[in-house]
């Protein structure tokens, strides 16, 4: 999970604060001696760490802090905005050209980054806004490069321009900018080479490219999983081709973030993406602001509400709602909220947008759910006759018994689902009406429950 290490440390850090009370210039200075520690044990750039550090304790330990009767908070405040300020302090966007003109996208970066992966999610996360881009394969050195990239464009029913591995990427990158012209693209990706690591040879021809075709943005894809090494390739490509943004991918295999919060520091350019997933809804734009809130444990509901709405059936989730005030919850929309969280993608990246769960030690059996025990839940009651599943009374012990063997499973487990299913049935009859309506598509409708609610999985 991204900053999860770094997110329950300080988190622990701000509770000892806010134990204290009364705040002297020492417990402040202590707290961000630990804050210091955690950021590097996160690989964040030790530079990056001491003027961070510095620049809060210039304000926390200041009179109107150590005086407020609530010092922690000023604390935290403090440590949010100035994380924000670290990591960008506002939302970055691609900047396209105005209508009628061809906006000339590069995609660089070293091999294993996820680079060619991430241009067919750019181009559907830019088709999903009206626009007709086309990626084109100019990586001519890597086998199976361009036959991976029309893969990933079908994927996003994106059109890819190939002119195979025998032209230069220069005379391709030309005749894709031509295709456009004629095909009314207006925006072309071009997906280059990858090498291993930093050679002059890539430089050259990343160079040259942008010489002979007016590329209006130049995006590094790096590896959150690199640490520091991410960090330095940013700032080695930055000062050979200048770079306009930056777009971090696998940092929901990052526990630690150490790049994404070095990045923007050191090269002065901003993270316009991060990849969180294989789906096309996990390539999400940067926010600065709601990025420090997942980090200290404020969540993230903007983007979650977001990635529902782009994920979720509306009709479907509306259709539940209704049915949850009428008290007509059965196990068969059971079923369809289930699958309705999982098109989400990662559950443990979900449960990190909540406010107060980013971060916090979850006791097994709490609210957060095992991903694994999806397919076994689903057994569960695709074993269940209809009768069963639309009147979840009927179900007696000689039932659950059959129920068990069709699925697999112990009796026991088909009790768990069953009391649980009840207990949210109820929690969610009575915070259905809380978010939904509010929003388009009728918000969560109770999605996650509410209360002391632990998932039935």
């Amino acid at each position: 999970m991204a900053f999860e290490s770094l997110s329950e440390k300080l988190q622990n850090i701000f509770k000892s604060l806010r134990g204290k009370g009364k705040l002297s210039e020492a417990d402040v200075k202590a707290a961000l001696k630990e804050v210091r520690m955690a950021l590097l044990e996160a690989d964040v750039n030790f530079k990056v760490v001491k003027k961070f550090v510095a620049d809060i304790q210039e304000r926390a330990v200041g009179t109107e802090v150590l005086e407020s009767l609530t010092p922690a908070q000023h604390v935290i405040k403090i440590v949010n905005e100035e994380l924000i300020k670290l990591i960008g302090s506002e939302t970055k966007e691609i900047i396209l050209q105005p209508q009628g003109e061809i906006t000339v996208i590069m995609m660089a970066g070293l091999q294993g980054a996820g680079k060619t992966t991430t241009a067919a999610k750019l181009a559907g996360k830019l088709k999903s806004k009206g626009n007709t881009p086309l990626l084109v394969a100019c990586d001519v050195y890597r086998p199976a490069a361009v036959e991976q990239l029309k893969i990933n464009g079908e994927k996003q029913n994106i059109p890819v321009f190939s002119m195979g591995n025998n032209l230069s990427p220069v005379d391709i990158a030309k005749a894709a900018l031509e295709y456009a012209k004629k095909n009314h693209n207006n925006i072309l990706i071009l997906d280059t080479a990858g090498r291993l690591h930093i050679d002059e040879k890539m430089m050259d021809e990343l160079a040259d490219i942008k010489k002979n075709i007016n590329v209006n943005q130049t995006l590094l894809v790096v590896d959150a999983m690199t640490g520091q090494d991410a960090v330095n390739v940013a700032e080695s490509f930055n000062d050979k081709i200048e770079l306009d943004g930056i777009i971090v991918t696998k940092l929901d295999g990052d526990t630690r973030g150490g790049a994404a919060l070095s990045i923007k520091a050191v090269t002065g350019k901003p993270i316009l993406y991060v990849g969180m997933g294989e789906k096309l809804s996990d390539l999400e734009v940067f926010h600065p602001d709601r990025m420090a809130g997942r980090i200290l444990g404020m969540g993230d509901i903007l983007s979650l509400i977001e990635k529902a709405e782009a994920e979720m059936d509306a009709d479907k989730v509306k259709q539940i709602s209704r049915k949850l005030q009428k008290a007509e919850f059965d196990f068969n929309d059971f079923l369809e909220q289930l699958q309705q969280i999982k098109k989400m993608g990662d559950l443990g990246g979900i449960l990190n947008m909540l406010p107060g769960i980013g971060g916090m030690n979850l006791p097994a059996g709490g609210l957060q759910p095992d991903e694994k025990q999806f397919s076994r839940v689903e057994a569960i009651i695709l074993s269940m006759t209809v009768k069963e599943r639309t009147d979840p009374a009927v179900l007696n012990p000689s039932r659950k018994n059959r129920i068990a063997k069709g699925a697999g499973v112990n009796i026991s487990e088909v009790n768990r689902i069953v009391k649980q299913f009840e207990q949210m049935k109820k929690m969610m009859k009575q915070f259905s009406g809380m978010t939904g309506g509010k929003r388009k598509g009728g918000g969560f409708g109770g999605l996650f429950g509410g209360g002391k609610f632990r998932f039935p999985i």
